[in-house]
């Protein structure tokens, strides 16, 4: 059944300038959809045209009959008495409803009414609402505000008087707790912390309904939807698969296109070359030669069906290095922070070193962006000592980008920023997307994402080693992202950075800084193997009967003690079948690495497949290497033993 359908839908907000062009495109009942495309392609046009709050100017849109559509990015506008629980409380109105008429049937049939069709209402009114979850409203409202860390405190307070962010987290709620049938998601992880991501994904895994869903959250994409449709030029491409099949296809695509494209260039060019020597003929008087020109050209004319593929430009600029000597880097001992009367955190200490990239993680209001601050001297500590290295030069990047002047244009400001020539600050935005009349705007007209960029654009000019980022991909699109990551992938200093984006945290962080309970977990390893350890850390303490935490032990509690090593009973014997139960492990390993050989080559088609197929052929690699290296531990015991 399908429950989205668009036909043919145009748009446009300025004459002559369409956004959306002829854009179609179905949606099947239970799909997940990531709706990709970059800023100013018609997203958010497209799901305002889908909810009604916006007319089209040509096409059919057409939403399943019964069913129910939900926008998290329109916040409804509610009385100024109203607070989060009356809200969340909206949610439930149907139910309301039928509790009201069921009180009133059934005073009715206790005054004596014995009407068969009373009765007939009274049941069906009845069955409907507990099928309805009439009875469980109160639980399911605490599952939803747990997994969305909405606080009893929070549910007292006044809706008008929470920040945007809040209130986007509440309406996500309101619309969960509703159990639309479609829902529309624009930037649902936006708000959210990592803890509220994760929940809001095991929601939507658990959801019957239809997922619709703009994001630029890659890990989110990745997670939650099954199918991508991209808007380029107003019009809609297809990709079969999540996020990451997707770039791959898209590559693939522009490669297929690229070559096709040569490929006819190369075929028009040889005839451009026989037509003009057929023209120089013809001027001789030979008419045939003259009509073979005209008949050639018009062969070459119909070759050209394709348009040369165009990619975005990336970000070609680096970050200045200054010169790091020594291992030093930052020293923190017994750090110590409250605020308001609560600890944020206390007795933190911690030791950087050269070369490491850390990411500091942590639910919202924990004080990652506080301990940031302290660090650079702009918020002092409770107690506690922090020292940095002598020849440490500090980039920092923060969450909300302020600028002395805003009312300087962008060339003016990086002018005076960097003491530079007016066409050398023109080229440096242009490498950051700035082009053409934008970089006379005033920097109070841009927007978050866009003064993020600018102050990169800056940033990247100064010479650094330790660079420090507070929520660097912020309001930006998948595009300026991936330009931030080029520039960090090349950064060869010191990083430290918070971060909600799982994408930029897996790929970057090589240490891992847990806030959370007022002290820091200190985590040597990437963010891959902070999360399998953390799941570990649950599943034993699920095994001991203790309850699950939501992250590891601290840093010192977490190694274990060291163990004695055994003595090996039995001598030579012994050693013998265990050197024999070796090299079987390893033929076994062998025999299983040569079966997944031959089943990627058998689903080299499915990328999704395929990708998992290379995932496994990677931890057996790992695996094998370690069996050899305790085959050859053990042989070498016993050549010694026998020796």
């Amino acid at each position: 059944m399908i429950d989205i359908s668009v036909s043919n839908l145009s748009k446009e907000f300025e004459v002559g300038k369409k956004i959306l062009d002829g854009l179609t495109f179905q949606v099947d009942q239970g799909e997940r959809v990531g709706l990709l495309g970059k800023n100013g392609a018609g997203k958010t046009t497209l799901f305002n045209i889908l909810t009604g709050q916006l007319d089209y100017d040509e096409g059919e849109v057409h939403i399943a009959p019964g069913k129910g559509v939900g926008l998290i990015s329109q916040i409804p506008v509610y009385p100024p008495e109203y607070t989060v629980e009356d809200v969340l409380d909206t949610a439930f109105d149907k139910l309301h409803a039928m509790e009201a008429e069921l009180t009133q049937l059934a005073g009715r049939m206790a005054a004596g009414e014995s009407d068969p069709a009373l009765l007939k209402r009274y049941d069906s009114l009845t069955a409907a609402f507990e099928a309805g979850g009439g009875y469980d409203t109160d639980t399911e409202r605490n599952k939803v505000c747990s997994g969305l860390d909405i606080s009893r405190d929070m549910r007292a307070q006044l809706f008008s008087s929470l920040s945007g962010g809040e209130k986007t987290r509440v309406n996500l709620g309101r619309l969960i707790l509703e159990d639309t049938d479609i829902l529309l998601l624009d930037e649902p992880t936006n708000h959210l912390d990592l803890r509220a991501t994760e929940w809001l994904e095991e929601y939507l895994d658990r959801y019957k309904g239809t997922v619709l869903a703009i994001s630029h959250d890659r890990w989110f994409l990745d997670r939650v939807v099954k199918r991508v449709i991209e808007i380029h030029d107003g019009r809609a491409e297809f990709y079969s698969g999540n996020y990451s099949f997707y770039v791959e296809e898209k590559e693939r695509r522009y490669q297929e296109q690229l070559k096709q494209y040569e490929k006819e260039q190369a075929k028009i060019g040889q005839l451009e070359q026989a037509a003009q020597r057929l023209r120089v003929w013809a001027y001789s008087g030979n008419d045939k030669i003259f009509k073979r020109a005209q008949s050639m050209e018009k062969r070459i004319e119909r070759l050209r069906t394709t348009d040369k593929p165009t990619k975005e430009r990336r970000l070609e600029m680096g970050f200045g290095e200054w010169a790091f000597r020594g291992d030093e880097v930052l020293t923190v001992k017994d750090l110590k922070k409250s605020f308001d009367g609560r600890v944020l955190f206390d007795h933190v200490d911690l030791e950087v070193v050269g070369g490491e990239r850390i990411a500091l993680l942590g639910d919202n209001g924990t004080g990652k962006s506080t301990l940031l601050k302290i660090l650079l001297g702009e918020e002092p500590p409770d107690g506690g000592k922090i020292r940095f290295g002598p020849t440490v030069k500090i980039g920092y990047l923060p969450q909300i980008v302020h600028f002395d002047h805003p009312e300087r244009n962008l060339v003016d400001t990086l002018i005076y920023a960097q003491d530079c020539s007016t066409q050398t600050a023109r080229n440096r935005l242009a490498a950051f997307n700035f082009r053409g009349e934008d970089v006379f705007k005033p920097v109070s007209a841009l927007s978050g994402g866009e003064r993020s960029r600018l102050r990169l654009c800056m940033l990247m000019d100064e010479k650094i080693n330790l660079l420090i980022l507070d929520e660097p991909t912020n309001h930006l699109d998948i595009d300026s992202r991936e330009w931030i990551e080029g520039a960090v992938e090349d950064y060869g200093g010191n990083l430290l950075f918070v971060s909600h984006d799982r994408y930029f945290i897996n790929r970057f962080a090589t240490r891992v800084w847990m806030l959370e309970d007022g002290k820091i977990t200190d985590f040597r390893g990437t963010f891959q193997e902070y999360r399998e350890a953390r799941e570990r850390a649950k599943a034993a303490g699920a095994a001991a009967g203790k309850p699950a935490g939501r992250g590891l032990a601290p840093a010192e509690q977490e190694r274990p003690a060291k163990k004695e090593k055994p003595r090996r009973p039995g001598g030579t014997k012994e050693l013998e079948k265990q050197v024999a139960a070796a090299e079987r492990a390893v033929a076994k390993a062998e025999e299983r690495q040569y079966e997944l050989s031959l089943k990627a080559e058998e689903v080299s088609s499915n990328y999704l497949e395929l990708q998992q197929v290379y995932e496994e052929q990677k931890a057996l690699e790992e695996e094998i290497a370690t069996l050899y290296t305790q085959w050859e531990k053990l042989a070498a015991e016993l050549e010694e033993a026998k020796g």
